[in-house]
């Protein structure tokens, strides 16, 4: 997880004042518990055939199916106890898609929700910056617990809004709803949002900021951490595993569709581990106490989070009667906790991917001891994206890693000052914010109007960047990609708060990593930086293509399917289809209905010879990285780089031209997830005159974006 904030913010040392303005902030009791009525817990999935009992939902950080150097074996590849399990009994999705920006809370966030961050309030991680009173801008961090409000890192509170924010401005509908509405306890092993991330907002959020929780954090930051972040369960109502008894505390969600009061929750290790390791300490699967590197017994930090400690938690979460669990695992290209990074094939990458391996051969064995298997199981895998690699030619050449190490004379990502390079090479110094990133989203002091002086000269400048490359010598052209609000509507990067609206958004070079230092070059503007060396964030098919993997009931065993276009949006519904569970709202993606056995397929899709047809085309117009949004992103930087100080008139024409084609595209999208879903989830075929209608109108959106392209 390049340039994480979890990882950087983990260490509570650097909080404490923070934590006591965010304490001070929040009322005694603000997360006082209600009394649950008494409801059965009996877990009641509804599948198509009543053969799901379990379902596990495990998340990859940065760990890919396509190979980096073409010698080395992938990173699925080097695990073949998951891959072999995933071919051999469903199905591995290859041509699947990350949303923009492709980083890791906004990727996870899709695929946990099945909407864009327009819709859920993440579209730029993991960090992004809002505008606050006198006009310049402060870090929000993208990972806070559901109900938090922005977590800014300077105590400031000028914009409360939840950082979790839907397209009218409200709390997002919680991914965990659907299965405790139908009596089942769900777990959450390190997994965006769902858990405490943080003891700054989360713990005054959850626990009260005069709350024992919240007392630790002032007594034992350290150990406070371990305690409470990371790990946690939401129950059904009247579960006993999340009694008071055991510590369980309110599970608000004041602002749920439909209402959603009694519910419980257990919020941390500390809360966790007594219900799924009665024994003792909660241990990963070769049977070592987990615990975080300061030696605090309990949740490790989200670095920490090896295949062999987050299957483990959900290996016992399953054993002691929580039949859903999602989880994370940390990725394997990083020497955690704090780098350097390794390059395909190098000693420590295989390793860690051979460790990795075994213990996925061990979570399977584990599981099918305890009856959970393919017969009885929806297992789901994905990774939240992929990663451009930045370094020299490995040595030797041809090395293949498993028998021929690999090793690297240069590595790292490409700091860029945008800052100085501005004032060197284009004389501008107008002063402004970035949220950091191979695809920064800049924020001019001010937030001046989109079609400003200010703004249109400072973003035909950007255009205009360059930087000595000092791994290949060559001089390259930082900008690939520019988007403003206009086009960034167009890939769902708006939210309903304005303050966290950039001015633009750059996508550069995959190689460099742009921030904002000194106005100056007199240290060097572009460097290496060998702690880091896989970019993600950016547009380019490395990062933006991943992969997913489902095996079990209803799940076709096709084996590799490369064909089906698919994004982190189509998870979701995908799974509330095959569990007959069903969300408040309607998703941006579709469901996978050409990887499930034909008895899984509802009756109205199966009708549908045209459903497929349509969910293609729908795809392609309003996926963030289909066809539709490719083609706008490419007019968008054509308009942006046109024009001067005295004649702007062909971004005025190309942008008004924009926002047709993007309303156009909204409501025609809209149209066509209503008959999907209709197909889905309500009995309603689509009709063939309703498909070539809906097709047709499709088709022509896309020719117009691509002629606005060129």
């Amino acid at each position: 997880m390049t340039h994480d904030l979890r990882r950087l913010l983990s260490n509570l040392a650097a909080l404490v004042s923070l934590i006591a303005a965010a304490l001070a902030a929040y009322p005694a009791g603000a997360a006082a518990a209600t009394s649950p009525s008494t409801a059965s817990t009996a877990c009641q999935l509804s599948s198509a055939r009543g053969q799901i009992q379990h379902v596990i939902n495990v998340q990859f950080d940065n760990t890919h199916f396509i190979r980096d150097n073409p010698n080395v074996p992938s990173d699925l590849e080097q695990m073949p106890n998951l891959l072999n399990f995933i071919e051999g009994n469903g199905v591995l999705l290859t041509n699947h898609h990350t949303p923009l920006i492709s980083h890791t809370a906004t990727d996870i966030l899709t695929s946990f929700t099945g909407v864009y961050g327009d819709r859920m309030g993440v579209p730029v991680s993991n960090s992004f910056r809002y505008y606050v009173p006198g006009g310049s801008t402060n870090t929000g961090v993208s990972f806070a617990y559901w109900t938090a409000p922005i977590f800014d890192p300077s105590g400031a509170t000028t914009d409360n809004t939840y950082n979790m924010l839907t397209a009218d401005g409200h709390n997002a509908p919680a991914p965990w709803v659907p299965y405790t509405r139908a009596g089942c306890d769900v777990g959450q092993v390190a997994t965006a949002n769902t858990v405490l991330e943080n003891t700054a907002i989360d713990i005054p959020t959850v626990f009260g900021s005069g709350s024992a929780e919240a007392g630790e954090v002032t007594s034992n930051p350290g150990q406070a951490f371990a305690d409470f972040v990371g790990i946690g369960v939401h129950c059904a109502l009247g579960s006993a595993m999340c009694s008071s008894a055991n510590n369980g505390k309110a599970d608000l969600l004041p602002q749920e569709p439909n209402g959603y009061s009694g519910y419980m929750g257990l919020f941390g290790n500390k809360y966790v581990a007594p219900v799924i390791s009665p024994s003792g300490p909660v241990t990963d699967l070769d049977g070592n106490v987990i615990q975080d590197p300061q030696g605090h017994i309990g949740f490790p930090g989200f670095d920490g989070m090896a295949a062999t400690v987050s299957l483990s938690y959900v290996a016992a979460m399953q054993e002691h009667g929580i039949p859903i669990t999602y989880a994370y695992i940390s990725d394997v290209h990083d020497t955690h906790p704090n780098g350097p990074a390794y390059g395909p094939g190098q000693a420590g990458y295989v390793a860690a991917l051979a460790a990795y391996d075994r213990a996925f051969g061990q979570f399977f064995q584990r599981l099918a001891a305890d009856g959970i298997n393919k017969t009885n199981t929806l297992f789901v895998f994905t990774a939240d994206e992929g990663d451009h690699f930045v370094g020299g030619p490995p040595s030797p050449a041809g090395c293949d890693g498993v028998t021929t190490p690999c090793t690297y004379s240069q590595i790292g990502e490409l700091n860029g000052n945008l800052t100085g390079l501005l004032a060197t090479q284009q004389g501008v110094t107008t002063p402004f914010k970035v949220h950091s990133d191979d695809a920064p989203t800049v924020y001019l002091d001010g937030q001046p109007a989109r079609e400003s002086m200010t703004a249109r000269s400072f973003e035909r400048a950007t255009n205009l960047l360059t930087a000595h490359n000092p791994i290949t010598g060559n001089t390259d052209t930082l900008t690939k990609f520019l988007a403003d609000p206009v086009e960034m509507r167009a890939l769902h990067m708006i939210t309903a708060d304005p303050k966290r609206t950039p001015t633009f958004t750059l996508f550069a070079d995959p190689n460099y990593f742009l921030l904002a230092g000194l106005p100056n070059c007199n240290s060097p503007c572009v460097t290496e930086v060998p702690k880091f060396a896989w970019n993600h964030g950016d547009v380019q098919s490395d990062i933006t293509t991943t992969w997913l993997g489902m095996v079990g009931p209803g799940v076709m065993q096709a084996g590799l399917d490369n064909t089906t276009w698919s994004d982190h949006t189509d998870i979701r519904p995908t799974l509330m289809l095959l569990l007959g569970l069903r969300d408040d709202y309607s998703h941006d993606g579709r469901a996978l209905t050409e990887d499930l056995s034909g008895w899984a397929r509802p009756a109205a899709v199966l009708k549908s010879g045209t459903y497929a047809r349509v969910a293609r085309m729908y795809k392609q117009l309003d996926a963030t990285v289909g066809q539709f949004g490719l083609a706008t992103l490419r007019a968008s930087t054509r308009a942006i780089a046109s024009g001067s100080a005295t004649d702007d008139s062909s971004y005025t024409d190309i942008e008004n031209q924009l926002i047709s084609l993007i309303d156009q595209r909204n409501a025609l999208a809209g149209q066509m997830i209503a008959a999907l879903e209709g197909a889905e989830f309500n009995a309603q075929p689509i009709s063939i005159s309703k498909a070539q209608q809906l097709t047709a109108q499709g088709q022509s959106l896309l020719d117009q974006a691509n002629a606005l392209a060129s």
